[in-house]
């Protein structure tokens, strides 16, 4: 509490005067004398009415902060900066949920030291093709943490042996393995998307038109006479049939009519 009466102009929301019997309510000494305790009790009904906010590490106090890294059994670096560190009291739910495993072994360790490491649990198959033979490799499985920094000597390996030890399997031994990484880049995550596809190229841009191009064949804006359809010859494949003002010249209606030849001049009757 300390921390919080430090705040300035933290305003008193309830007088300890007022809470006296009727009898000291216009008692000026009392009153004088409650009232400068309001000051020191102001507080804590502000602590009581904010305590969601102080239950949030991103939003609690650093003090406080510290405090609730002790609930969770975390342990806070002073040197690490303050966004670190609320962060990691933040998603101890997270690493507690997958302690034990894999994925939460590289978490807890890429919020220590920032780099993600890489994480072999030495799952695997060993097989003979020939038979009661030997098989290769060891029956005790063993977990192998390797992490590549830039600067190997800066990682705390007493911190880091105690974090994989605290975290993995009790059954299970390991080895730590630091390797210097002259890029000073971590690996990605194993749950990492793959980076975004490039953006296609522009099309290229639309040819321009010179006078000295030849006319296109299929362009509906050139002007002229409409094309004019081939015509068949006798003997000729092709489509002989009659168009149809012809055809309904030359056939004549269907009934008693008089028939008409290809002229239009009635048959000859011999009279």
């Amino acid at each position: 509490m300390s921390a919080r009466r430090t705040v300035p102009d933290l305003g008193v929301r309830s007088r300890i005067g007022h809470m006296l019997p009727a009898l000291f309510h216009d008692d000026e000494l009392a009153q004088r004398w409650c009232s400068g305790l309001d000051a020191v009790v102001a507080p804590v009904p502000t602590t009581i009415d904010n305590f969601a906010a102080y239950l949030d590490a991103r939003l609690a106090p650093l003090d406080f902060v510290e405090w609730l890294s002790t609930w969770v059994g975390l342990e806070l670096d002073q040197t690490w900066t303050e966004p670190r560190r609320r962060e990691l009291v933040a998603s101890a739910y997270r690493l507690h949920d997958a302690r034990g495993t894999a994925r939460g072994l590289a978490d807890l360790i890429e919020l220590y030291t920032g780099t993600r490491p890489e994480i072999d649990d030495g799952a695997g198959v060993r097989w003979s093709s020939t038979p009661d033979a030997e098989l290769p490799g060891s029956d005790e499985p063993e977990l192998v943490v390797r992490l590549r920094v830039a600067d190997p000597d800066a990682v705390d390996a007493d911190r880091l042996e105690t974090m994989v030890r605290l975290s993995k399997p009790a059954h299970i031994r390991h080895r730590i393995e630091i390797e210097h990484d002259p890029t000073g880049t971590a690996p990605s995550p194993p749950s990492a998307s793959p980076p975004p596809p490039p953006p296609p190229p522009p099309p290229p841009p639309a040819p321009t038109p010179s006078s000295s191009s030849s006319p296109v064949a299929d362009d509906t804006s050139q002007t002229g006479p409409a094309p004019v359809p081939p015509t068949v010859a006798a003997g000729e494949t092709g489509d002989t049939s009659e168009p149809d003002e012809l055809r309904s010249t030359t056939e004549g209606p269907r009934g008693d009519g008089p028939e008409v030849d290809a002229a239009g001049d009635p048959p000859d009757d011999g009279s």
